[in-house]
């Protein structure tokens, strides 16, 4: 799956009357939406969709009878259709048969998918409505059919979740919803180079992430501490730079590393959930695991010792003019592997974080590093730094500035970060919004928390929710707003291992201090990242902290059932 353009996606007007989805803000009482009484009570969608109404008729209640109906030439309707049924079958026992004929044999509910909707659903957008005997899903392409069916996997008990047979009732509330999202860009990012994920461990957050209908992984794939991906053209890449992570050392475990096959895993894994993965090769700075590995591409040309410690702005590769073929080559090797084995047609260059290095050396990496993938066929996308250099079409940058920078904008002394932001829009990229203090998972929710850091502050679940791409663009009063509607491409929630162990106010005195990194991910990321996600989907107008609280809440079970070790942040109204 490739980077669509920016699709017909609904924006804050929500502009899409032809398809009738302009709607009435959710109010907190569900109930209430439609004045029908109790019909969507307990309804808990996350992200809310842009219409959602009550039925007038009964539940639809599955049953052993059940089928799902798909059209044979409607395009991937057959494998959505297939994943749906594994989930039921795995959760009810029922055998859920798939096909056009499937429902000529039915004796209960008929679940009918289709992708012959409107054009103007867009690439993800959906209708479904659910009513007596039948469940009907209806997009423009297969993508759009699995975030319908995503909605349906919500509306259905949490017992869905669980992998035995439930003797439950499997009903299906009577509703009719109208859905698309606002962004284009919905990104989840896994800091595996300070701390290496295994595949089954990155899978797990893909499911995590296609519940909530996010669409982008953005792999940090190397760092000081590691490089984790396989580069045929470098083998001393995986051979050293694979042999650390932060807070172990060379012989203290590894190597840790994706060998091709890993890494073809995770993308086709990532692609049966409509997510592109977005590799990052981060460079000029983060790159000591390519400087122990690489000598030429240092200054002396020898090579450094492998690091694990948790320092940032260490030395960069060498950018003097007399290395700059030898960094070169080394660009063209890996970021041609980075681009080939991906399945997005972003590649994220880094740029962050360079100390000691002048505007021409920063231009040069940026300038090469693109002309390399643009070779490629990509599109370039790096951290906010990358906005002071020249970029080529299509760039985007990632903002993952604070309320300080914030607070700065429209005043006479404005940050750097914001006249990068300036320079950026300037030259026509779009922007991905990742505020550190709204949207790093690993920012610890209050002081309680044995896990991350809290240098960008403490970002609770409102904190986390109560935002908005333009907001963050804007100065405190709204008066001067950098970014338009049109140059958002979306927005990320950053998973960053630089404390993934217990104690993380002080540096760590025992690998036993080092947690799982599914606990680590469960923990930091729950309930925050269902709130990034909603920020990405929803139209403001149908967005609210206290009717979010009351969906999160509802939640949690179904995380129960999924095995995901949440918080229970201290300012949520959790139910016994």
């Amino acid at each position: 799956m490739s980077r669509r353009p920016r699709a017909t996606a609904l924006a804050a007007t929500v502009a899409v009357g032809a398809l009738a989805l302009i709607a009435a803000p959710i109010p907190a009482n569900a109930a209430d939406a439609t004045g029908a009484g109790d019909e969507l009570t307990g309804v808990a969608l996350i992200p809310a969709p842009t219409e959602l109404t009550g039925g007038a008729g009964a539940p639809v209640e599955l049953g052993p009878g059940s089928v799902i109906k798909v059209h044979p030439r409607d395009d991937g309707a057959a494998e959505v259709g297939e994943g749906l049924a594994e989930l039921l079958r795995d959760a009810t026992g029922y055998a859920v048969p798939v096909g056009q004929r499937a429902a000529g044999a039915s004796q209960g509910a008929t679940i009918v998918l289709s992708t012959r909707g409107d054009a103007a659903l867009g690439d993800e957008g959906y209708r479904l409505e659910a009513e007596g005997a039948r469940v009907s899903i209806e997009a423009h392409s297969a993508e759009g059919l699995f975030r319908g069916v995503t909605t349906l996997r919500q509306l259905l008990p949490d017992e869905i979740e669980s992998a035995g047979a439930s003797g439950i009732d499997w009903a299906v509330p009577a509703v009719s919803i109208g859905d698309a999202p606002r962004y284009d860009y919905r990104g989840a990012m896994l800091d595996v180079g300070r701390r290496f994920y295994p595949v089954e461990d990155v899978k797990r957050f893909i499911d995590q992430m296609a519940l909530y209908k996010y669409n982008a992984l953005h792999m940090h794939l190397t760092d000081d501490q590691g490089w984790r991906l396989t580069v045929d053209a470098r083998p001393e890449l995986t051979q050293i730079g694979a042999s650390t992570q932060s807070g172990w050392k060379p012989g203290t475990g590894g190597p840790w590393f994706y060998t091709k096959a890993d890494f073809r895993e995770i993308v086709d894994y990532a692609a049966e959930h409509f997510i592109e993965v977005v590799p990052e090769i981060d460079g000029p700075s983060h790159a000591m695991a390519a400087k122990a590995s690489i000598p030429e591409i240092n200054c002396d040309g020898k090579a450094t010792a492998p690091y694990s410690g948790f320092d940032v702005g260490l030395p960069t590769i060498c950018l003097s003019p007399e290395k700059r073929a030898e960094v070169r080559a080394y660009l063209q090797d890996v970021f041609t592997e980075a681009a080939q084995q991906s399945s997005s047609d972003i590649v994220h260059i880094g740029g962050d974080e360079v100390p000691s290095t002048t505007q021409e050396q920063m231009d040069w990496y940026v300038e090469t590093s693109s002309e390399i993938l643009t070779e490629q066929g990509k599109r370039i996308m790096g951290w906010h730094q990358i906005g002071a250099s020249p970029l080529p079409e299509g760039a985007i940058m990632q903002w993952w500035a604070d309320a300080g920078d914030q607070a700065s904008i429209g005043t006479p002394n404005e940050r750097p970060d914001v006249r990068e932001l300036r320079n950026a829009l300037a030259q026509g990229a779009t922007v991905v919004a990742s505020p550190a203090d709204r949207s790093y998972l690993d920012m610890k929710y209050d002081a309680t928390v044995p896990y991350g850091l809290s240098w960008a502050g403490l970002v609770d679940l409102e904190r986390s929710y109560d935002w908005d791409p333009i907001s963050v663009t804007s100065s405190v009063d709204g008066s001067v707003s950098l970014a338009t509607e049109e140059q958002i491409e979306g927005v990320e929630a950053a998973l960053w291992a630089d404390r993934a162990y217990y104690g993380s106010t002080k540096l760590p005195t025992s690998l036993d201090q080092f947690i799982p990194v599914s606990q680590y991910a469960d923990f930091v990321s729950f309930p925050r990242m269902p709130a990034i996600a909603e920020v990405g989907w929803s139209a403001p107008e149908v967005r609210s902290f206290d009717d979010f609280e009351r969906r999160i809440v509802a939640h949690a079970d179904r995380w129960d059932e999924m095995g995901i070790g949440y918080y229970k942040a201290p300012d949520v109204p959790w139910q016994e």
